[in-house]
């Protein structure tokens, strides 16, 4: 009778022991069942597409480098129209304003080399903002043209920056209609030309003399 006494005990403990696994078990199953539940209710992150941002703040008229630039994802629905991604060609083109860092760039704020094919590699795209709006109006690509600096503090005086440049391209301007004066225009000039009309631009005003086209 003992050992039958203490193999029913036996069975009796192992049976309690069966039960507690079991209920542990089962409640570690209910709670991941509840995690999963939540974790369908989430929303799903929104989707995102990788841009071309500006690293730096950069300059109006700087010729781009890998440097210059980082990627960023931004929300689908937020993305612009005509956003630069990578892989696009985006190495030495010409930036047609200053952009702050960590701005996206879009088409309509660089000027691309293909502008400058033919007229050689010692000439580069140069943003010129001119002060006469009305002036930049009448300008077409392939004009040439004198830019003349007018020097606007103290006795004034006028030079010529750069002389006979074609017109490479009439860009819109991004801040037309706000309080920005003149319009832009993208010429080739020499680098030389382009560091002087940089210069002249922040202590003089850009004008412009459309000059007549050669003779036949």
């Amino acid at each position: 009778m003992p050992a039958e006494l203490a193999g029913r005990r036996h069975l009796t403990e192992l049976a309690r022991a069966a039960g507690w696994h079991r209920r542990l078990l089962a409640g570690g199953l209910a709670a991941g069942a509840v995690a999963l539940g939540l974790h369908a209710l989430q929303p799903a992150p929104p989707p995102t597409v990788d841009v071309l941002a500006a690293a730096t703040d950069l300059r109006g008229g700087a010729i781009l480098a890998a440097d210059d630039l980082r990627t960023v994802a931004l929300r689908a629905e937020t993305v612009p129209a005509g956003v630069l991604r990578p892989g696009d060609d985006v190495e030495d083109r010409v930036l047609t304003g200053p952009v702050r860092a960590g701005e996206p760039l879009t088409d309509v704020r660089v000027v691309g080399p293909s502008l400058l094919a033919g007229w050689g590699r010692s000439l580069v795209a140069t943003p010129v903002r001119v002060a006469d709006r009305g002036a930049v109006g009448v300008v077409r690509t392939g004009d040439r043209v004198d830019l003349i600096a007018t020097v606007t503090t103290g006795e004034a005086h006028a030079r010529v920056v750069a002389a006979d440049v074609p017109v490479l391209a009439t860009p819109p301007d991004a801040e037309e209609g706000s309080l920005t004066e003149g319009a832009l225009l993208v010429v080739a000039t020499t680098r030389s030309q382009a560091a002087d009309l940089a210069a002249a631009a922040v202590t003089s005003r850009v004008s412009l003399v459309l000059r007549p086209p050669p003779a036949r």
